[in-house]
């Protein structure tokens, strides 16, 4: 029986990482048997798939960006032409903040609207559906002023994305989930930073208790250090096995 799936298209968090292109960027793919999701597509995305034979963008049946900050939309245009065969198709829907699609700062080109099924907006603590894959937006975070959103797919793989770390995290994100994604830009704490830290992830972890949990979105700092000695010192702390996600890396749950 085939099992569900992420793959890590790009494991790079911030400027640096992202666009010295020290790490691919380009956000992450949830295969759920069959339907797929391509969860923040950030720089690259589209030519990762493409050129190392990933998956047919063409298959992707839904997007969904957390926030619109560059790295996690910077493809996002391309992988809507690339999805509908240019227009051709329309079986792609989007979910998304509304700064997102609307407003001064919005990502999404207007033209490409139209060759959406549907496209739905994010909001705290509502849930969308379409090709048999719910999204819930669970908590709106505190990120530089950018609308964002922590998700979570099907019930089973919950995403906290870039944020400043918040107590009500603990009580707002479900517990005993298969799998726990976050955002572990750096190491150690910065507190003028909106960004979570590794002592931020072994708080969540511990206290939300997945079966598995995934840190990614690495800094310079985390790179360096690197994210697979974090990994094994969360895993140790709190007990749940932690992986540190690599460019390519695909997860099963």
């Amino acid at each position: 029986m085939k099992r569900n799936n992420v793959l890590f298209l790009g494991t790079a968090g911030g400027r640096i990482t992202t666009f010295r292109l020290v790490r691919r960027s380009g956000g992450f793919l949830i295969d759920f048997q069959g339907s797929l999701v391509h969860v923040d597509p950030g720089p690259g995305a589209f030519v990762y798939l493409i050129r190392d034979h990933l998956i047919d963008p063409r298959n992707i049946d839904l997007i969904v960006l957390s926030h619109f900050h560059l790295d996690h939309s910077a493809d996002l245009n391309t992988l809507i032409e690339a999805a509908t065969d240019g227009g051709r198709k329309r079986h792609v829907s989007l979910f998304a903040p509304l700064s997102a699609v609307e407003g001064e700062d919005r990502v999404l080109l207007p033209y490409l609207r139209k060759r959406l099924v549907k496209e739905e907006i994010l909001k705290e603590g509502e849930e969308h559906e379409y090709a048999g894959i719910k999204v819930k937006a669970v908590m709106r975070h505190t990120h530089h002023g950018a609308e964002t959103y922590g998700l979570m797919f099907n019930d089973s793989v919950v995403y906290v994305s870039c944020a400043r770390f918040e107590e009500r995290m603990l009580e707002v994100y479900p517990k005993g989930r298969e799998l726990l994604i976050i955002n572990t830009t750096f190491y150690g704490k910065r507190h003028a930073v909106d960004h979570l830290s590794a002592e931020d992830a072994k708080r969540l972890i511990d206290s939300l208790r997945p079966k598995r949990a995934v840190i990614t979105h690495y800094s310079m700092e985390m790179h360096q250090r690197p994210p697979e000695s974090v990994a094994r010192e969360i895993s140790r702390a709190t007990g749940v096995p932690t992986v540190a996600a690599h460019d390519g890396l695909r997860v099963e749950f």
